[in-house]
Protein backbone atom coordinates (compact mmCIF):
# COMPACT_ATOMS: atom_id res chain seq x y z
CA UNK A 1 0.00 0.00 0.00
CA UNK A 2 1.24 3.65 -0.64
CA UNK A 3 -0.01 6.70 1.60
CA UNK A 4 0.23 10.47 1.99
CA UNK A 5 -1.24 12.82 4.00
CA UNK A 6 -1.63 16.22 2.82
CA UNK A 7 -3.20 18.75 5.82
CA UNK A 8 -4.67 15.55 7.77
CA UNK A 9 -6.44 14.32 4.78
CA UNK A 10 -5.10 10.89 4.17
CA UNK A 11 -4.59 9.25 0.78
CA UNK A 12 -3.84 5.52 1.10
CA UNK A 13 -3.71 3.44 -2.48
CA UNK A 14 -3.94 -0.22 -3.63
CA UNK A 15 -2.75 -1.38 -6.76
CA UNK A 16 -3.18 -4.84 -8.33
CA UNK A 17 -2.98 -6.72 -11.70
CA UNK A 18 -5.63 -7.61 -14.01
CA UNK A 19 -4.99 -10.46 -15.14
CA UNK A 20 -8.08 -11.63 -16.77
CA UNK A 21 -8.17 -7.92 -18.23
CA UNK A 22 -4.83 -7.80 -19.88
CA UNK A 23 -3.40 -9.88 -23.10
CA UNK A 24 0.70 -8.95 -23.19
CA UNK A 25 0.31 -10.67 -26.31
CA UNK A 26 -1.23 -7.45 -27.40
CA UNK A 27 0.87 -5.61 -25.44
CA UNK A 28 -2.22 -4.46 -23.27
CA UNK A 29 -1.58 -4.12 -19.06
CA UNK A 30 -4.58 -4.01 -17.22
CA UNK A 31 -4.22 -2.40 -13.22
CA UNK A 32 -6.98 -1.40 -10.89
CA UNK A 33 -6.30 0.61 -7.89
CA UNK A 34 -8.56 1.08 -4.68
CA UNK A 35 -8.23 4.11 -2.84
CA UNK A 36 -9.67 5.05 0.29
CA UNK A 37 -9.39 8.78 1.28
CA UNK A 38 -9.77 9.64 5.13
CA UNK A 39 -10.60 13.05 6.64
CA UNK A 40 -8.19 13.39 10.09
CA UNK A 41 -8.80 17.50 9.53
CA UNK A 42 -11.78 19.62 11.66
CA UNK A 43 -13.36 20.69 8.54
CA UNK A 44 -15.89 19.10 5.92
CA UNK A 45 -13.82 18.98 2.58
CA UNK A 46 -15.04 18.35 -0.88
CA UNK A 47 -13.11 15.89 -3.61
CA UNK A 48 -13.71 18.64 -6.79
CA UNK A 49 -11.44 17.30 -8.90
CA UNK A 50 -8.74 14.63 -9.59
CA UNK A 51 -5.25 15.07 -11.45
CA UNK A 52 -3.50 11.55 -12.83
CA UNK A 53 -0.15 11.96 -14.18
CA UNK A 54 0.55 8.29 -15.67
CA UNK A 55 3.89 7.03 -17.26
CA UNK A 56 4.38 3.86 -19.22
CA UNK A 57 7.82 1.92 -18.59
CA UNK A 58 8.95 3.43 -21.75
CA UNK A 59 8.38 7.06 -20.37
CA UNK A 60 4.81 7.93 -22.47
CA UNK A 61 2.90 10.18 -20.33
CA UNK A 62 -0.67 10.57 -20.20
CA UNK A 63 -2.64 12.95 -17.91
CA UNK A 64 -5.97 12.41 -16.81
CA UNK A 65 -7.92 15.57 -15.45
CA UNK A 66 -11.57 15.80 -14.58
CA UNK A 67 -14.16 16.87 -12.07
CA UNK A 68 -14.66 14.32 -8.94
CA UNK A 69 -13.76 10.24 -9.14
CA UNK A 70 -15.88 7.76 -10.65
CA UNK A 71 -18.59 9.80 -11.53
CA UNK A 72 -18.56 11.30 -8.05
CA UNK A 73 -17.89 14.50 -6.30
CA UNK A 74 -17.39 13.15 -2.37
CA UNK A 75 -17.95 15.28 0.63
CA UNK A 76 -16.10 14.03 4.05
CA UNK A 77 -16.91 15.57 7.34
CA UNK A 78 -14.25 15.12 9.98
CA UNK A 79 -13.61 11.75 10.58
CA UNK A 80 -15.58 10.51 7.18
CA UNK A 81 -13.39 8.43 4.47
CA UNK A 82 -14.61 7.29 1.04
CA UNK A 83 -13.46 4.44 -0.90
CA UNK A 84 -14.12 4.07 -4.68
CA UNK A 85 -12.05 1.45 -7.50
CA UNK A 86 -11.00 2.56 -11.21
CA UNK A 87 -8.64 1.09 -13.32
CA UNK A 88 -5.68 2.10 -15.89
CA UNK A 89 -4.65 0.18 -18.97
CA UNK A 90 -0.75 0.58 -20.10
CA UNK A 91 0.77 -0.76 -23.62
CA UNK A 92 4.16 -1.90 -21.51
CA UNK A 93 4.17 -4.47 -18.54
CA UNK A 94 4.84 -1.81 -15.92
CA UNK A 95 4.22 1.81 -15.19
CA UNK A 96 3.75 4.70 -12.30
CA UNK A 97 1.34 6.98 -11.37
CA UNK A 98 0.68 9.98 -9.05
CA UNK A 99 -1.61 13.10 -8.25
CA UNK A 100 -3.86 14.96 -6.84
CA UNK A 101 -7.38 15.88 -5.54
CA UNK A 102 -8.51 19.18 -5.34
CA UNK A 103 -10.53 19.74 -1.84
CA UNK A 104 -12.90 22.74 -1.40
CA UNK A 105 -13.96 23.91 2.41
CA UNK A 106 -17.56 24.88 2.97
CA UNK A 107 -15.65 27.84 3.19
CA UNK A 108 -14.96 27.99 -0.75
CA UNK A 109 -11.11 27.52 -0.05
CA UNK A 110 -9.61 24.86 -2.66
CA UNK A 111 -6.69 23.09 -1.95
CA UNK A 112 -4.00 20.13 -3.45
CA UNK A 113 -4.20 16.36 -1.87
CA UNK A 114 -1.35 14.46 -2.62
CA UNK A 115 -2.06 11.58 -4.27
CA UNK A 116 1.30 8.91 -3.57
CA UNK A 117 3.10 7.80 -6.79
CA UNK A 118 2.18 4.34 -6.82
CA UNK A 119 4.01 1.48 -9.31
CA UNK A 120 1.95 -0.82 -12.02
CA UNK A 121 4.22 -4.14 -12.40
CA UNK A 122 3.07 -6.95 -14.18
CA UNK A 123 3.54 -10.42 -11.97
CA UNK A 124 6.97 -11.54 -12.93
CA UNK A 125 8.35 -8.58 -13.59
CA UNK A 126 11.88 -8.08 -11.68
CA UNK A 127 12.56 -4.51 -10.80
CA UNK A 128 16.32 -3.00 -10.57
CA UNK A 129 16.87 -0.11 -8.98
CA UNK A 130 20.11 2.17 -9.67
Amino acid sequence: MYRARTRDIEVVVEPFYLEEQSSPEDSRYVWGYKIVIENHSMLTVKLVHRYWHITDENGLVDEVDGLGVVGEQPSLKPGDSYEYSSGCPLDTPSGMMFGHYDMQTDEGEVFKVDIPAFSLDSPGIVRVLN
